[in-house]
């Protein structure tokens, strides 16, 4: 079947009043316009569910929309997308704002390198993609109107807040057991708009790429904390043995 006939059914299934997650106009327009199946291949590009891909999961469709319509970016905002995964949310914002008005990041290396192949391949090659920290933004394209991460973490990160402009927000999910969708503003405060379920925030060493995956820099601070907890007492600085 046509490509375009399948986007056509997948979005107008996401505008139908029993999900209702696709609202807006542009995004019906932009869901429409990007082939999904130039970031997912055929078999999975339209199917309402998510997937593992190169060690990340890619979103579904539906869960994609929640996040773009609580974003809600306006004709040239400055968008920075945190956890650029295959690249597709990325083109998505592209046909809203413009493709060089959207700069994404991913900690994993060759998900820059796939989600660059992919963006160049439906036109828009001029979205940037950097390898970085998420939590640490992009600082150089600061401010942002809106960003968008993609991943759960326990409150906003400081630097996505310090990158926002005076008037954006981000988008993410708050929480790690229990998660909430939230809006956050530039002062940190946030609007809870229902529950999700997302992976958590990696940090340096936790990619699926990295050689030793279980020896994380998060692991091994909390390993060097309980080891420092336990010490014998001979160990301990602070006894004055004579």
């Amino acid at each position: 079947m046509d490509p375009a006939v399948l986007r056509g059914d997948m979005v107008d299934s996401l505008q139908h009043e029993s999900k209702g997650v696709v609202q807006s106009e542009w995004l019906s327009a932009a869901m429409r316009s990007v082939p999904r199946e130039a970031f997912v291949g055929e078999q999975q590009a339209y199917s309402d569910r998510p997937f593992e891909r190169l060690g990340t999961r890619v979103l579904s469709p539906s869960t994609a929309a929640r996040l773009l319509e609580a974003l809600a970016p306006e004709d040239g905002d400055e968008v920075l997308v945190v956890g650029a995964g295959v690249g597709y949310t990325a083109a998505v914002l592209a046909e809203r704002v413009g493709a060089a008005r959207v700069q994404a990041v991913d900690i994993t290396r060759r998900l820059v390198y796939e989600a660059r192949s992919n963006l160049a391949e439906v036109g828009h090659e001029a979205v940037l993609v950097d390898r970085r920290d998420g939590a640490e933004g992009l600082p150089e394209y600061a401010p942002y109107d809106r960003i968008l991460l993609e991943a759960a973490a326990v409150e906003p990160p400081r630097a996505l807040l310090d990158q926002l402009a005076t008037d954006g927000r981000l988008v993410m999910p708050l929480g790690t057991n229990e998660q909430t969708l939230a809006i956050v503003d530039a002062d940190g405060r946030a609007e809870r708009l229902g529950t999700v379920a997302f992976q958590p925030m990696l940090v340096e060493g936790e990619q699926a790429d990295t050689v030793e995956r279980n020896r994380t820099r998060r692991e091994d601070r909390e390993h060097a904390q309980r080891s420092a907890q336990s010490r014998a007492g001979w160990e301990q600085d602070w006894i004055d043995w004579d």
